[in-house]
């Protein structure tokens, strides 16, 4: 617990615009993802056929959709960012692992690797000054 605490403290010292921008854009596009992946399920089913076979592949199926709804609108508002980071990593790190040992599109390579780079870099950061959690922490 203190070293989340003396995280924040760190993360609000130097807490810049920039950071903000580049949380809430991360907090966009895996918004967007999920909204493509509903328009195109075929897709994502297509991605996962490797793991139909183990129990629980249609599970992880259907919780990808909403992990990046719900993640992606957690991150844009800057609400409990670190859990919502937490539950990306697993996902984006299947997600390069698919595009590495898949069919190889370098677009999304590029795409899950910047993206699970961000994630990490804002499950050691925080969500920063601008934000609704350093909002809540301050009412109390």
């Amino acid at each position: 617990m203190a070293t989340i605490k003396s995280l924040n403290k760190w993360a609000n010292a130097r807490s810049y615009y920039i950071i903000d921008i580049i949380r809430i854009a991360l907090g966009v596009v895996l918004f967007i993802k999920g909204v493509q992946f509903i328009n195109d399920f075929n897709l994502l089913s297509e991605l996962f056929t490797p793991l139909e076979k183990i129990f629980g592949g249609m599970l992880l199926i259907h919780l990808v959709i909403p992990a990046h709804l719900i993640g992606g609108l957690l991150l844009v508002f800057g609400l409990l960012t670190r859990w919502a980071v937490i539950v990306q990593i697993p996902l984006l790190i299947g997600a390069v692992l698919i595009n590495i040992t898949g069919e190889m599109v370098t677009s999304n390579l590029i795409l899950a690797s910047v993206t699970l780079l961000l994630t990490i870099f804002f499950l050691f950061f925080g969500s920063g000054k601008h934000s609704v959690d350093y909002y809540l922490k301050m009412q109390k």
